[in-house]
């Protein structure tokens, strides 16, 4: 599985829960031609890009970094890698700087770089941002497919020609870097019962166990950010016996994951807050779903508030959670019809090969 369709996928995978990446401004930017980039509408994006960039390497999220330069106190910039910050702001600093052969962008972008690899824990993962808190933002953060963007970053880096102005240390470090992350992922996988299932969306950055995040976000098997993690294993050239049976019991997984005869509907309802409710309604129709959450002992969908008590059905939480977070989606879906067939097709008998 190459690595733009890995990327298309993560795409639409964030679409679907409907999540806004924070560099969507500097993505449609990398969309333009080589020739763009040597213009002057690129030399303004790009010098308002650079004074966003913190004192740590990184750029922070929710916030359109290509409009308008940043005129307040740098020191209170907040790097992070949620939300797509950070890696979209380093591809295009590569791009303008392969059209201009500009230093500056060279030393803003290693400087992102070496802010990336020195965020990467021991163990192998990344947390939401670095230096990490003492809250759940400091776990290895799967969540919103955070660290698997940061890996197909590093692939980036040391594959595709465009970064070798990294140098031969910088990109061996991305390739050792890449390699402990899909080491980390492997021990990440939540075995239940002796069996390996999927992932959670935040693991232990010591003893990878998995971990809760916000309020609402319960220590739980993840439908979505799995679909994301397995897609990276399936994108590996010559895959090792053990990422083959991690991606075969993860599919498997999501084979009992599946929740069919049900849709999730927007009901219009005019007592309701914003004119509108959602429900989950019966349609034997429907394709297969997959919840957000599952329960690591029981493999049931779980729904939550925001004060953190775990509740069977949708319609069982309140109003503004139940609207305001994606419980259901169809993400592993492309991935069980059509990627895993053909992935499975190529790598047939890799388990237990050395």
């Amino acid at each position: 599985m190459c690595l733009h369709r890995v990327l298309a996928a993560l795409v639409l995978t964030i679409g679907g829960q409907g999540f806004l990446p924070a560099a969507a401004a500097v993505s449609e930017y990398l969309k333009k031609p080589a020739d763009w980039f040597a213009g002057k509408d690129a030399l303004r994006v790009a010098a308002n890009i650079l004074s966003y960039q913190s004192a740590e390497g990184g750029w922070p999220k929710n916030q359109d970094t290509t409009s308008e330069p940043y005129t307040g106190d740098r020191s209170k910039l907040r790097p992070t890698f949620d939300n797509s910050a950070t890696l979209d702001e380093l591809r295009f600093l590569a791009r303008i700087y392969g059209a201009r052969k500009d230093g500056q962008y060279v030393t803003a972008f290693l400087k992102g770089l070496d802010y990336i690899l020195k965020a990467q824990y021991p163990t192998g993962g990344w947390p939401q941002f670095h230096p990490p808190s003492t809250k759940y933002h400091r776990h290895i953060t799967f969540n919103d497919n955070a660290m698997v963007r940061l890996m197909l970053f590093l692939r980036e880096v040391f594959t595709a020609e465009r970064y070798g102005f990294v140098g031969a240390d910088r990109s061996k470090a991305a390739k050792d870097a890449f390699e402990r992350g899909i080491v980390c992922i492997l021990k990440c996988q939540v075995k239940v019962d002796g069996r390996l299932t999927a992932w959670c969306a935040q693991h232990d950055e010591k003893d990878y166990g998995p971990r809760p995040g916000r309020a609402y976000e319960l220590v739980s098997l993840s439908g979505a950010e799995s679909a994301g993690v397995v897609r990276l294993l399936m994108s590996l050239d010559d895959p090792k016996p053990e990422v083959v049976t991690a991606v075969e019991a993860a599919v498997a997984w999501f084979g009992l994951a599946k929740l069919s005869g049900v849709r999730v509907e927007t009901k219009e309802d005019k007592n309701a807050p914003n004119g509108h409710d959602k429900a989950v309604v019966s349609d034997p129709t429907a394709p297969p779903i997959w919840a957000r959450f599952y329960d690591i002992a029981t493999n049931k969908p779980i729904f939550c508030d925001r004060d953190g008590v775990a509740r069977q059905n949708l319609a069982d939480i309140g109003y503004e959670r139940r609207n305001g977070y994606a419980w259901y989606g169809n993400w592993p879906h492309d991935l069980l019809a059509q990627e895993y067939p053909a992935w499975k097709a190529k790598w047939a008998g890799r388990v237990g090969k050395p």
